[in-house]
C-alpha cells in the first residue's frame, strides 16, 4: 500500500475552479506504475467514480458528469496526481478522495472496491 494525502479543497462559487492534489509516499514501487483514481461522495450518496488513469503513460477516463470540465494529470517527480476542476457546479459538492492501486487496469479502475490505498478526503463545496 501507499500513503495518500489530498489537498486543495474549499468553497468556490459556481463557475469557478479548484485544483486538488494527492501526494503519494511510503511505497518502494515506482509511482508511474500506479493506477490513480479520483472519487467523490456527497452526503447520503454512494462513492462515485470521477476520473482515473491506469498508469502514467496510459489513458485517462472520466465520468460523463465531469467530462470536458475536469482534468487528471500526474507529476511523477513529485509522486503527485492532480484533479483540475473547472466550471464547477453545485452538484459537484462532495468529499473528494484519491485512490491508488499498483499495476491497475481498465475497467477495474472505475470501481472503488478495486483500490487498496485511499486518502483521507478533501471537501469541495460549490455555492450557487
Amino acid at each position: 500500500q501507499v500513503q495518500l494525502v489530498e489537498s486543495g479543497g474549499g468553497l468556490v462559487q459556481a463557475g469557478g475552479s479548484l485544483r486538488l492534489a494527492c501526494a503519494a509516499s511510503g511505497s518502494g514501487r515506482t509511482f508511474t506504475n500506479y493506477g490513480m483514481g479520483w472519487f467523490r461522495q456527497a452526503p447520503g450518496k454512494e462513492r462515485e467514480f470521477v476520473a482515473a488513469n491506469t498508469w502514467s503513460g496510459g489513458p485517462t477516463y472520466y465520468a460523463d458528469s465531469v467530462k470536458g470540465r475536469f482534468s487528471l494529470s500526474r507529476d511523477n517527480a513529485k509522486n503527485t496526481v492532480y484533479l483540475q476542476m473547472n466550471s464547477l457546479k453545485p452538484e459537484d459538492t462532495a468529499v473528494y478522495y484519491c485512490a491508488a492501486k499498483y499495476g491497475s487496469n481498465w475497467p477495474a479502475i472505475l470501481t472503488p472496491s478495486y483500490y487498496d490505498s485511499w486518502g483521507q478526503g478533501t471537501q469541495v463545496t460549490v455555492s450557487s
